[in-house]
């Protein structure tokens, strides 16, 4: 093959559609491929006119119209027009000008037909705009775990084993061993049909029963776990192994409406769940002092990296993390618990942020609040409550969580509590918001109780979702204040990026990219009263009050996944690499796919937030 011919295979090979097509297929393309040369200013494909080429840019930018003139896109270097037309009568359905001087090179139709009829890739590439293509990318990536395509029903390989919840300690011992199970599950079998009441596991057993040598004739009902934390038959075995992590259970019953279909161990997903998430969760917990946690601490970036490898989403590895960070700060408040004695009041440890959305990753600092009980009384409680969360931050610094700069921890008394306290607050940064209240919201807002009486953390959520949706000035200016942080997307669909310090010819994909789409889904979900934390969650209950189109929902859920998958993938790479992770990304450190896709994503974001502007910052001239 010429020098030349090379150079073109090679640039082809570089971009989509291309870069997925059999060797023979692509040598047909280069060997059938025309140059042409448009100057800036010309026209390239006019409204009706007869087209016959597919057309990609070897370099310039082009600009894509409406038949109207309404400008369409913007494109450039490795990116192609005209198939539109192609499926359609080969007749120009978008006129293109060139905007800089461009090289491009002409595929026939021929050519464009052939590999349309036998690549299925291609063909979904060709056929559908942007944010459908940016759907169809995260298909094929999501096709390829198993954890997120197979249910928990396949997983199940017996009947479930039951006893009535009245059975003896012995009887249900008994059963057990026979059936060679380690999770019993207790009926009530008053009423119709059997209710499942509650759980006892071989663990239990030994740390309920043996170790505390009950009788043989005593209840199984005094020492079952009730309560049950379940899963659905429905569920994908992602689902069910993040479960266990934010619940920290080693059984889950797989219930099909109110019908047991059977149980899942621990040991059943780890099977498929090679990070070992699962056991380093465990492992956090028999940990008995800071020295053991740091050690440990060690592991959760093998973890992480091991989920990116075998192609985890990011909602999966955005829980596993937040549910290892939630596991360190539980295991330090029962270490400090047990260093300083019991609480004088009960309390209540938030998390707060990426946290409590289930969105950590491992370039992470700690932001935390305590909520009393309205029974404290300063001079007499809070010497405790301080020393418990100077543990608790010193530990969670010690294990890599660093201490937050914004000093949004419980060591700072404002954010350590009483209950009516921490309800007046988010009833004033709702009724009347102020700059201060908005920088809160964008941490405040994203809570979880993740120790102690949870039920503290459920009154503010609760507080939240009634109250939010009716403030239409809070919405408004939190609409405003979510506009501050735009996606790194230039006029001509180049990537934007910072121009000084470290970071220099870079952009930040949380600061300019995942953060913009958290706080405008946030915004979305407080509009429609939806207690969710967590962004995938939020956009589930947007979709479900029709608050945004239902293309617009599908477009900012493929946004925000792929943005994150191309953010954690960046981390990961650092860490093989021996470098310390961030969020700041080159764009010639990224595959001509993912700046493709990117492109496309923040597209998504900034369209995102020119409705956000039109939905409620209008309101706000109306409410000041």
């Amino acid at each position: 093959m010429q020098a030349e011919l090379i150079d073109i295979r090679n640039h082809l090979a570089q971009h989509a559609p291309f870069d997925e097509l059999p060797e023979e297929m692509l040598d047909r393309v280069v060997a059938s491929i025309e140059i042409a040369y448009y100057r800036a200013g010309s026209d390239i494909l006019e409204f009706g006119q007869r087209n016959n080429w597919l057309l990609y840019i070897r370099s310039g930018a082009v600009e894509i119209y409406r038949r109207s003139g309404e400008l369409y896109n913007r494109i450039t270097e490795g990116e192609i027009f005209g198939q539109f037309g192609l499926l359609m009568n080969k007749t120009v359905r978008f006129p293109a000008r060139a905007i800089e001087d461009c090289l491009v090179y002409r595929i026939p139709d021929q050519v464009f037909q052939y590999l349309w009829e036998r690549d299925e890739t291609f063909a979904d590439f060709v056929e559908v705009e942007d944010r459908s293509r940016l759907r169809s990318a995260l298909s094929r990536r999501e096709k390829s775990n198993e954890l997120m395509t197979s249910r928990v029903t396949r997983l199940i390989s017996r009947a479930p084993v039951s006893a009535p919840c009245t059975v003896r300690l012995q009887e249900a011992a008994r059963i057990m061993t026979e059936q060679g199970v380690s999770a019993l599950l207790l009926m009530d079998e008053e009423g119709e049909r059997p209710r499942l009441k509650g759980i006892i596991t071989d663990r239990d057993l030994r740390t309920r029963a043996v170790t505390e040598a009950l009788p043989s004739e005593t209840p199984v009902s005094e020492i079952m776990s009730a309560g049950l934390i379940v899963t659905k038959a429905q569920s994908f075995i992602f689902e069910a192994m993040l479960t266990m992590l934010h619940n920290n259970v080693h059984h889950l019953p797989v219930m099909d409406n109110d019908e047991v279909r059977g149980v899942i161990a621990l040991a059943d997903i780890v099977k498929y769940e090679s990070q070992s998430s699962l056991y380093l969760v465990g492992n956090i917990y028999h940990q008995n002092d800071i020295k053991g946690l740091k050690k440990i601490s060690l592991d959760v970036r093998d973890s992480f990296v091991r989920m990116v490898n075998e192609d985890a989403n990011s909602h999966m590895i955005g829980s596993a993390m937040a549910g290892i960070g939630r596991s360190f700060t539980q295991r330090l408040l029962a270490l400090g618990e047990e260093k300083l004695g019991p609480p004088p009041v009960p309390y209540c440890f938030m998390a707060l942020g990426s946290m409590a959305r289930d969105e950590q990753l491992v370039v992470t600092d700690q932001d935390n609040a305590m909520i009393l009980d309205d029974s404290f009384v300063p001079e007499e409680h809070d010497a405790y409550f301080l020393a418990l969360a100077k543990f608790v931050s010193d530990g969670l610094d010690a294990c890599g969580y660093t201490y937050c700069t914004g000093d949004i921890m419980a060591t700072n008394q404002k954010w350590r509590q009483p209950l009516k306290v921490w309800k007046t607050y988010f009833t004033n940064w709702i009724q009347e918001p102020s700059g201060e209240a908005l920088l809160n919201s964008n941490i405040f807002f994203d809570l979880d109780g993740i120790y102690g009486e949870n039920d503290f953390a459920e009154q503010l959520k609760t507080l939240v979702a009634e109250q939010a949706q009716g403030s239409q000035r809070f919405l408004a200016l939190l609409a405003r204040n979510a506009l501050n942080r735009t996606p790194p997307l230039g006029f001509f669909r180049t990537f934007v990026m910072e121009e000084d310090g470290k970071h220099n010819k870079t952009f930040n994909l949380k600061r300019r990219g995942t953060a913009p789409l958290s706080d405008l889904i946030r915004v979305h979900a407080l509009a429609c009263g939806s207690r969710a934390q967590n962004s995938f969650e939020r956009l589930k209950a947007i979709a479900e009050t029709r608050l945004i189109p239902e293309d617009g929902v599908g477009n900012l859920r493929d946004a925000l996944e792929f943005i994150s998958i191309v953010r954690i993938r960046h981390q990961a790479l650092a860490i093989e690499a021996g470098r310390e992770p961030d969020n700041n990304v080159r764009p010639e450190d990224l595959s001509p796919f993912e700046r493709s896709h990117l492109k496309d994503a923040f597209q998504v974001v900034s369209n995102a937030q020119k409705f956000l502007k039109f939905r409620y910052t209008a309101q706000v001239s109306r409410h000041v």
